[in-house]
């Protein structure tokens, strides 16, 4: 559970990167807004666990 801002941070960044490489299957806007969402939620989630598990 203590790892699971930085699990959900990496299948963001491994989906962004696979839509790179496999270029028109995942390029639109919605598939790069949605994984940057992700990456997002997983950093809060990383700083909110590790300040509860830390305290």
């Amino acid at each position: 559970m203590k790892n699971l801002g930085i699990l959900i941070i990496v299948l963001a960044a491994v989906g962004l990167i696979a839509s790179y490489y496999v270029g028109g299957l995942c390029s639109n806007n919605a598939y790069t807004a949605s994984m940057m969402a992700l990456l997002v939620v997983g950093l809060v989630a990383h700083i909110i666990l590790n300040k509860k598990y830390t305290e």
